[in-house]
């Protein structure tokens, strides 16, 4: 007698509608960040790269459909297959956002009366620019 062999368990209903769920709220997600890069486009303080690149990767894991879509956009599509292509900034990005990250914050903790609001922004601050400062930048 032959001992039996195991079938593979059908994938569970609720286990479709999870994937379901979190396609939809990564196609959310990609869309905030999408919108909030595209103002980043107009206002110099708004970081445009890093909401582009969450956009990005929430619309390859929501939909081919979109990400293909973005990656086509004339004006955001290259940024996005730059970063993909060196993993590296442009010559000059890095010291730019550098600057902005710095006149910001500090801006944002003159006007803060509070001292926890102030370290916490002092902490932030660091951290991003250290982050920042990570990047490489490309010959």
């Amino acid at each position: 007698m032959e001992p039996p062999v195991e079938q593979p368990l059908p994938p569970s209903p609720d286990a479709a509608s999870r994937s379901r769920v979190i396609r939809a709220a990564c196609a959310v997600i990609g869309t905030v960040a999408l919108v909030l890069a595209v103002i980043g486009l107009v206002i110099p303080v708004l970081p445009t790269t890093p909401f582009l690149l969450l956009a990005a990767a929430c619309y390859a894991r929501a939909s081919e459909r979109m990400y293909t879509w973005l990656i086509g956009q004339r004006a955001l599509g290259p940024i996005i297959t730059e970063w993909r292509a060196s993993r590296s900034l442009p010559p000059g990005v890095k010291t730019r956002a550098l600057i902005v990250v710095a006149v910001t914050f500090a801006v944002s903790i003159v006007l803060v009366d509070a001292l926890v609001l102030r370290a916490m922004l002092v902490v932030t601050g660091v951290v991003l620019a250290v982050f920042l400062g990570r990047i490489p930048t490309r010959a």
